[in-house]
């Protein structure tokens, strides 16, 4: 439904990036709608269609009225009228708060033998290879490449939404890592020692024209609040550059 924004002005504005509503989306929503007044509109601007589909159903159940949406520059607005009262909401995001707080992320791995396990969590499954690898091919990638990954993947996925959020243009992100354990003798159990991880490098490439201060604090944001990154912190040397271009 468009969204008819001639001489409208919305009580409360806030840029949602490339969330989706399943991502926590809904949750800045209802931040958000503690700031506006029962009545009052709240613009909501988003880079992920999906959010088109799934919040008009969202705002019937949560009381609120959806009025449309309309494009902006390079972005999709969405105008919520605030219903309810001021308790209801803020015992809804108090809810969705603590379902946060208490939520378990859960796999299952099963050993498939010739040096494979299958992981599977929620609709994924993926096979996985040994502790470590020197080969320079292999049938699955071992697991410390998947833990590299998940640093990767967190910190690029995290930067391209904070920046999405900030309204900064990015062309491009690419990371490079590089890794180091403090001895893999002891893990290959050829002599006691320490088998841990020891140092991680890694490189962020961004492609970008906008404001390099605005980009590093943006960067900066989400190291903070990768749980990836913040736990490696605390036990590995864990080197993390970004690089304009």
């Amino acid at each position: 439904m468009e969204f008819d924004q001639n001489g409208f002005t919305p009580d409360n504005i806030f840029d949602g990036g490339d969330l989706d509503c399943g991502s926590g989306l809904i949750l800045l929503i209802r931040q958000h709608m503690q700031q506006t007044p029962v009545g009052g509109t709240l613009e909501m601007r988003s880079r992920e269609p999906s959010v088109a589909t799934d919040l008009p159903p969202w705002c019937r159940m949560a009381g609120h009225e959806y009025l449309g949406q309309a494009e902006g520059d390079g972005f999709s607005r969405y105008f919520i009228m605030r219903g309810g009262s001021v308790t209801n909401e803020k015992e809804a995001l108090e809810k969705d708060k603590e379902d946060a707080q208490n939520y378990q992320w859960r796999l299952r791995a099963r050993a498939k033998g010739h040096l494979t396990s299958a992981i599977y969590c929620r609709n994924f499954s993926f096979d996985t290879g040994q502790s470590a690898s020197f080969e320079k091919k292999d049938h699955n990638p071992c697991a410390i490449e998947y833990l590299l990954a998940a640093l990767a993947g967190s910190l690029s996925t995290g930067f391209a939404t904070e920046c999405a959020k900030a309204n900064l243009e990015i062309d491009d992100i690419e990371l490079s890592l590089s890794c180091t354990l403090h001895n893999i003798l002891a893990h290959m159990g050829l002599e006691d020692g320490d088998p841990s991880l020891q140092t991680i490098d890694l490189k962020c490439f961004a492609s970008t024209f906008a404001d390099e201060d605005k980009i590093r604090q943006a960067w900066q944001r989400t190291v903070d609040r990768s749980p990836i990154s913040a736990t490696l912190q605390k036990a590995v040397s864990l080197h993390l550059k970004l690089v304009i271009v």
